[in-house]
């Protein structure tokens, strides 16, 4: 056998395995998120998720990105930092959809126990827009203003 007759295999094998690594480099970091999305779509709660994450995910990726610009790096790198913004926007999304929904019914519920006065519902109480502006970055409830931001 002679010493280049495996190399039209081993060729495309390299290649093979180039590509895979690049996938999974480019969305392996989205992964962890899919069934953290699903579970929040099902159980419409997204308490056990910090928005602070998305923040912190995104102004990463937004400034890898801008870096990319000075000084070229690897492509899937880039595309990896592309996607993971665009899963922080949509995971954004779902939790203010979420937000906006449980703030809804607990309004309808308490107006309804006022109207009825059989049960008794507390409203969540009102944000202090005086008070300690800390609380209100971040958790705004349109995902309009994060993109904006």
């Amino acid at each position: 056998m002679e010493p280049g007759g495996l190399e039209w295999l081993l060729v495309p094998m390299q290649q093979l395995v180039s590509w895979g690594a690049a996938g999974a480099m480019v969305f392996g970091g989205v992964v962890p998120y899919i069934p953290q999305y699903r579970d929040i779509r099902r159980t419409q709660n997204a308490e056990g998720f910090s928005t602070y994450v998305c923040l912190v995910l995104l102004v990463a990726n937004i400034l890898r990105i801008l870096f990319w610009f000075g000084r070229r790096f690897e492509s899937p790198l880039l595309w990896q930092s592309i996607i993971m913004i665009i899963t922080m926007l949509l995971m954004l999304k779902l939790c203010t959809e979420i937000r906006v929904s449980n703030e809804l019914n607990v309004k309808r519920r308490s107006f309804a126990a006022a109207d009825s006065k059989d049960e008794e519902i507390k409203a969540p109480p009102k944000r202090s827009y005086l008070g300690n502006r800390a609380n209100l970055i971040w958790k705004w409830l349109r995902i309009v203003l994060y993109t904006s931001c």
